[in-house]
C-alpha cells in the first residue's frame, strides 16, 4: 500500500500540477494521504508525520506492507527521527510574524537568533518566520529545540530505504517534459480555480512549484511559453536541492540507486530493498 510523503500531494486542489497519482495508478495499488487536505489548511511536517504513523500502524495491523513514496525530506526525517518538542506558539506572536515582510523578520531574527539568520536563505520566508516565532515565543532558538527529538519511528519498524539519484541530465530532461505535459493536462485551469478562491498568498499551496509561474501568465505578465520555461526552471532548481539533500543527509548505509529508473533497471533497483541487497 502506497503512503504519500510529498508535501504538495497532500492537497486536493492541484492533482495535475503536483503530479498526484492518476486514477489508473490507483487501480494498481491503494494509495493513502494523497489529496486529503484543502489548500486553505497548512500542513506541517509534524502534522503529516502523525497521520503517517497512524496509516503505517493500520496497514501493518492488516497484514499489509506500507511503502512510503515521496521526496519531502523534512517529512521523512520527522517521521523517522521524531520532532522537536517546541511548545505551542503564542497566536499573537505567530500572527505578527506571519503578517510582516520577510525583510523585517530577518532583521529581527538576526538580533534574537543570529545563528539561524546566518544559516537560512534570505528569501526563505517560511523558515525565517518559523525560527523567529519560536525564539520570540519560547525564548530559545529553534536549533536548541531541534537537538531534542521525540516520537520518531526509528527502531520501531524494519525500514528498507532506497534513494533514487539518477543522472542529473536524465532527471532534468524528465522535469522539463513533465511540466510541459502538466500544462496540456489542465494545470492552468487548476491554478485559475485556485486563484479564484483568493487564499492567503503565504499558504504553502500558493508557493507550490508552477503556481507563481502560471499565476503570472494568468495575470498577463508572462506568455504561456515564458510561464512554461519559468516553471521548468523552478522544477529543475527544486530537483537539484532535493538531489543534494538526499545524496548527503540520510545515513550512508541507506541504499542509493544512481541509474535512470527505466523499465530495464527496475529489477536492479528493487533488489537493493532486499535484506542483503
Amino acid at each position: 500500500m502506497i503512503v504519500n510523503a510529498d508535501s504538495s500531494q497532500v492537497y486536493r486542489d492541484l492533482p495535475v500540477l503536483s503530479a498526484a497519482p492518476t486514477e489508473d495508478d490507483r487501480t494498481l495499488a491503494e494509495h493513502r494521504l494523497y489529496g486529503f487536505l484543502d489548500g486553505s489548511v497548512p500542513c506541517s511536517a509534524a502534522d503529516w508525520a502523525e497521520r503517517a504513523k497512524a496509516e503505517i500502524h493500520g496497514i501493518q495491523a492488516s497484514g499489509r506492507l506500507p511503502i512510503l513514496v515521496g521526496g519531502t525530506g523534512l517529512y521523512l526525517r520527522t517521521l523517522i527521527e521524531g520532532i522537536a518538542p517546541v511548545p505551542p506558539i503564542d497566536p499573537r506572536i505567530r500572527a505578527t510574524v506571519r503578517d510582516r515582510p520577510i525583510g523585517e523578520n530577518r532583521a529581527e531574527l538576526a538580533k534574537l537568533d543570529a545563528g539561524a539568520a546566518a544559516r537560512l536563505n534570505p528569501a526563505d520566508t517560511a523558515r525565517i518566520a518559523r525560527a523567529l516565532e519560536v525564539v520570540m515565543s519560547t525564548g530559545r532558538p529553534l536549533a536548541e529545540w531541534q537537538r531534542e527529538r521525540v516520537g520518531g519511528m526509528s527502531g520501531a519498524v524494519d525500514l528498507r530505504p532506497l534513494i533514487l539519484l539518477p543522472p542529473r541530465d536524465w532527471l532534468y530532461a524528465r522535469c522539463d517534459m513533465r511540466f510541459a505535459r502538466m500544462i496540456d493536462e489542465g494545470a492552468v485551469e487548476e491554478v485559475k480555480a485556485l486563484l479564484a478562491r483568493d487564499l492567503n498568498p503565504r499558504l504553502p499551496i500558493m508557493r507550490g512549484i508552477g503556481v507563481p509561474e502560471i499565476s503570472a501568465y494568468l495575470r498577463g505578465e508572462l506568455t504561456l511559453a515564458e510561464a512554461i520555461a519559468a516553471g521548468q526552471q523552478a522544477t529543475r532548481r527544486y530537483a537539484k536541492r532535493q538531489y543534494t539533500w538526499f545524496a548527503h543527509q540520510p545515513p550512508a548505509a541507506w541504499a542509493r540507486f544512481s541509474e535512470p529508473l527505466e523499465a530495464e533497471n527496475l529489477s536492479t533497483a528493487l533488489a537493493l530493498l532486499q535484506p542483503n541487497g
